[in-house]
């Protein structure tokens, strides 16, 4: 209200440009209040001019003895123009209060865009709602969830915290599947038109053409060609490392920890022996370098890595 009356400092002018190039819907929501301002005011200028006018035809009616006047005209006039005012002032103000919040409630939904390429990255949804996006992923979902859902779209691999709304449940919809929730902590990877769903806290309904199955925590699920919907324990921590920077193994497969640092780093690390793909290992690497990684895996298989045309082989 201060900056459409002028009366902001450059300090506080400076606020709202930043607040209102920060999203487009502040600055939608900020020229419909100055559109009703704006209005309100000529309306107000045309009140005072037909008032003016009023007051000079009482005063020649008075003139002209066609009224009598039984207190002093000055004060009868003055006060009621300063509670016309007054109202005139309480209305504008309410006006305004109603035709803002009208505005900001149905404002247009915007749809955004969260995108990764070489880092993961978090970021917060319109109901507080938190997602940590693996690299290479990315997430639509409107600026304001309208409805009786809140729905979003998943490329990629991603973690959400979602927050708990029992009559909004919050969707994802990813390749041919939907995730629903109420207020839940899990993971969704997609790749090669496969997904996997693996719950961390509270309850998650898994549908695919028309067949629904629900897990919970500690339980994942992981779609086929078919349509069969089979969950099962979660067995490893291991997906959890592009959000913890962790590879947790638990008598974990030595294949499976391979699985995720090519993908962590990008590389080519291969199994050379056999006998080594389903060697139990038990470690926990705490964001290390690639070469300090396969030394410890090494170390702990009695193993060696060698290097040959661009490939890292355990044997």
């Amino acid at each position: 209200m201060k900056h459409l009356l002028r009366e902001t400092s450059p300090e506080e002018s400076a606020l709202v440009k930043e607040w209102l190039h920060a999203d487009a819907a502040n600055q939608a929501y900020y020229d419909g209040l100055k559109k009703v301002w704006d209005t309100s005011l000529e309306l107000a200028a045309s009140s005072a001019i037909d008032e003016n006018k009023a007051w000079q035809r009482f005063q020649q009616r008075v003139h002209n003895g066609q009224t009598q006047v039984k207190a002093p005209v000055h004060e009868m006039a003055t006060r009621s123009f300063d509670w016309k005012k007054i109202a005139a002032s309480v209305i504008l103000v309410i006006g305004l209060g109603i035709a803002g919040l009208w505005l900001y409630n149905n404002r247009p939904a915007e749809q955004l865009l969260a995108q990764t390429t070489n880092n993961v990255i978090t970021d917060t949804l319109p109901d507080g709602s938190t997602v940590t996006l693996n690299k290479a992923s990315s997430l639509s979902y409107p600026s304001i969830f309208k409805g009786d859902k809140r729905a979003v779209t998943l490329k990629g691999e991603a973690f959400f915290h979602v927050t708990p709304n029992r009559e909004k449940p919050f969707v994802v919809s990813v390749n041919d599947i939907e995730v629903t929730v109420v207020g839940t902590s899990f993971n969704i990877k997609t790749e090669n038109g496969t997904t996997d769903v693996i719950v961390e806290t509270g309850i998650v309904r898994v549908t695919r053409n028309g067949r629904t199955v629900e897990l919970h925590k500690n339980e994942r699920l992981r779609t086929t060609q078919t349509d069969t919907l089979t969950k099962e324990p979660v067995d490893d921590h291991l997906y959890n490392y592009y959000r913890t920077k962790e590879f947790v193994c638990d008598d974990t497969p030595l294949w499976k920890l391979v699985e995720t640092l090519n993908e962590a780093y990008q590389s080519n690390i291969i199994i050379g022996k056999k006998e080594l793909r389903n060697q139990r290992i038990n470690i926990i690497l705490k964001n290390e370098s690639l070469d300090r990684v396969l030394e410890l895996v090494s170390a702990t298989l009695n193993a060696k890595v060698t290097k040959n045309s661009g490939q890292l082989i355990i044997e």
